[in-house]
């Protein structure tokens, strides 16, 4: 993390946290800093280096993501969705992910996002892990993150 608030925000929404049926433990590292493998040399698979990673959804400082990190809730937050796409194919595409559906509401406002609820926090988890990033088109990658809103 770039700065000991993301960690202690990390540490706060996943400590606990039920992923696959097991709770993940977050705490602080005894190490200030991780070094990573020089090129070409052997990690056991021990440290991955995220910076340049599609996934990383705070690459850029000051970035608006930062604003809107919530803890894990059973409501995404689905952004980047392209005009075409239609509540029953996203409906679909989540619930391909092995969860329930309860609820799902584009913005009024702005058809590019949506919220949707799922049957638990846990179901939307994994959701999270497996739509996120996801290519529902050409040039659109479906951007998935929890949200601070509800619906019902």
């Amino acid at each position: 993390m770039a700065e000991p608030h993301q960690a202690n925000t990390a540490m706060q929404h996943l400590n606990n946290l039920r992923v696959w049926g097991k709770n993940i433990r977050v705490t602080l590292s005894k190490h200030n800093q991780v070094q990573l493998p020089k090129e070409g040399q052997p990690d056991a698979g021990l440290t991955k280096d995220f910076t340049a990673s599609p996934l990383h959804r705070f690459k850029k400082p000051g970035s608006k993501n930062f604003l809107n990190i919530y803890p894990p809730s059973d409501t995404l937050h689905l952004s980047n969705i392209p005009a075409s796409t239609t509540e029953e194919e996203l409906i679909d595409l989540f619930t391909s992910t092995g969860g329930a559906v309860q609820a799902f509401k584009f913005f009024a406002k702005d058809r590019k996002m949506a919220l949707l609820k799922m049957s638990s926090t846990e179901e939307a988890v994994h959701a999270l892990i497996k739509m996120h990033n996801y290519q529902l088109s050409g040039s659109n990658h479906l951007k998935v993150s929890f949200s601070k809103g509800q619906i019902s």
